[in-house]
């Protein structure tokens, strides 16, 4: 059930030590196995160790799911550029000119969907009549009501991430016959949107309170989290704005109990799923050196980071030259840390000594700034379990981010407090410069602050494409950033470029999709 998209899978299985659909549901712990596996499609490429995928077609890294989300959510804008152009779909990717055929786009649309598959198949075998057929006890079925609840948050996720980079979705869900000979039908914007609002409004009730479900599974605030960033981005997504909304959701997960860890990069390293950071990711994708191996995650970002002259593997828990000087910082995301005020910032890891700030040309890889935010060796700086493979759990989301989400809704009108607001942005950057030196005053609050605050906190997790364009500042010419439009010093990008291309080849497969205007 874990490894195929398509197909029929009623099928017996050649191999004796694969299990038929009831020996596995014999076994009372199936249930958390099975969705084990749908959270495991945010972390693993495939069920054969680092190398393997089950996404057909796309190499093991390029189809990861937080790597998908990296290429396109971080790549394509002013955060980073990767040096080897070579490597299929990169140039597009970062150089705006992207097209249907970019397979890095076909990883992310196809490992979404899959999730969606996986979510959906959960469901169809946890339904009332199926658990009465097997004499499922009252007692696993309470525990099987809060895993469904899980589930629709897990496809509500990527059918979040695809509203997001595709504006639709091919709409499955556990109604939906396997190997039914009709495609299925694609669901739009506002539609798409309404959808996940009420999975997750729905889903609510039976999922464990904010904090009191086990690490790395969806819970209450999960579920509100993906709320608001979803009513954030509503005036994109569907023409009206839910700014209010947002700023209530943002709310209500501040009395959640969530809390800041006190130290900025304990988030991201080998150790966030114990240092205190747990308390601050709201949901991560969980990497393990030895059990959970990728090519993506926090693997190639640590790995990623390494500089080709710094050789600096090492003191990131990796080997010395990591992956050969992959990643560098474009010069307009450098200069956001450029004020001698940003000297004493956590958030400032970038390395600068005996690098130009620009990264012209591309394919020299000691020019530009590099990162060292992801790290695989713990709070107490002990080594990884593994030299290749990263330790430290993506944070999907940070409570970092509901903070800086209440601020920017209240001045989109979203109402609230400008005190509070101003006093949820200096807790973050007391954090930050572990004084008050970096406080800002209330007139200080402005949705410019907000975009550059926003990219200091939460650079190269998943967020920036989608705020420049809440921003106005993506496609056109208000704002280039080195090789946007094919330019070494910028140019602008059409507007259609808010949305990325249905891949031509899910297009061939379902006739049902239409392409996106502009492709």
């Amino acid at each position: 059930m874990t490894t195929s998209c398509e197909g029929d899978l009623d099928v017996t299985p050649n191999d004796p030590e694969l299990l038929l659909e009831d020996e596995f549901f014999a076994d009372s712990n199936s249930y958390t196995s099975l969705l084990a596996g749908v959270y495991a499609n945010l972390s693993l490429s495939g069920l054969s160790g680092a190398g393997s995928s089950n996404i057909g077609g796309l190499d093991a890294g390029t189809g990861q799911y937080i790597r998908g989300l990296y290429n396109l959510q971080n790549l394509s804008t002013d955060e980073s550029i990767f040096t080897f152009e070579n490597d299929p779909g990169i140039r597009g990717i970062q150089r705006g000119t992207w097209d249907a055929e970019n397979p890095l786009i076909l990883g992310v649309f196809a490992r979404a969907s899959f999730s969606v598959t996986l979510a959906n198949e959960f469901l169809r075998q946890t339904t009332d009549e199926l658990l009465d057929s097997r004499g499922v006890s009252d007692d696993l079925r309470q525990d099987i009501t809060q895993f469904r609840a899980e589930a629709r948050v897990l496809r509500a996720l990527s059918y979040y991430h695809l509203l997001d980079m595709f504006g639709k979705a091919a709409f499955v869900t556990e109604n939906d016959v396997i190997g039914s000979a009709t495609p299925p039908q694609e669901i739009v914007g506002e539609e798409l949107f309404n959808f996940i609002e009420t999975e997750l409004l729905e889903a609510q009730t039976d999922l464990a309170p904010a904090l009191q479900n086990e690490y790395g599974r969806a819970d209450q605030g999960v579920a509100k989290m993906i709320l608001a960033k979803l009513y954030l981005n509503a005036e994109v997504y569907t023409g009206t704005n839910r700014y209010t909304d947002c700023l209530n959701i943002c709310e209500e997960l501040i009395g959640s109990g969530y809390t800041l860890t006190p130290n900025y990069l304990d988030n991201f390293l080998a150790d966030n799923n114990t240092n205190g950071a747990q308390n601050e990711i709201m949901l991560p994708s969980v990497n393990d050196g030895l059990f959970a191996q990728n090519f993506g995650g926090t693997t190639i970002l640590v790995q990623g980071q390494v500089g080709k002259m710094e050789q600096n593997g090492e003191s990131l828990g990796v080997s010395a030259g990591g992956f050969g000087g992959l990643f560098r910082l474009r010069r307009e995301f450098s200069q956001l840390f450029e004020d001698g005020l940003y000297n004493n910032d956590q958030r400032n890891s970038l390395i600068t000594s005996g690098r130009p700030i620009s990264v012209q040309p591309v394919s020299e890889g000691n020019n530009g700034y590099i990162l060292t935010k992801y790290s695989n060796r713990t709070s107490t700086g002990e080594q990884g379990s593994d030299l290749t493979f990263s330790d430290a759990d993506f944070p999907i989301f940070r409570f970092a981010d509901v903070y800086l989400m209440y601020a920017e809704a209240h001045l989109r009108g979203g109402g609230g407090s400008l005190d509070l607001a101003v006093g949820y942005i200096n807790e973050l950057r007391e954090r930050a410069f572990g004084s008050t030196q970096g406080n800002i005053t209330n007139s200080q609050l402005t949705l410019d602050f907000i975009i550059d605050e926003r990219a200091r906190e939460l650079h190269w997790e998943g967020h920036r494409r989608q705020d420049l364009i809440r921003f106005g500042l993506f496609t056109g010419n208000q704002y280039v950033w080195e090789y946007k439009g094919d330019s070494p010093d910028g140019a602008s990008i059409e507007a259609t470029r808010t949305l990325y291309p249905i891949p031509s080849s899910s297009i061939a497969t379902n006739p049902n999709l239409i392409q996106n205007p502009g492709y």
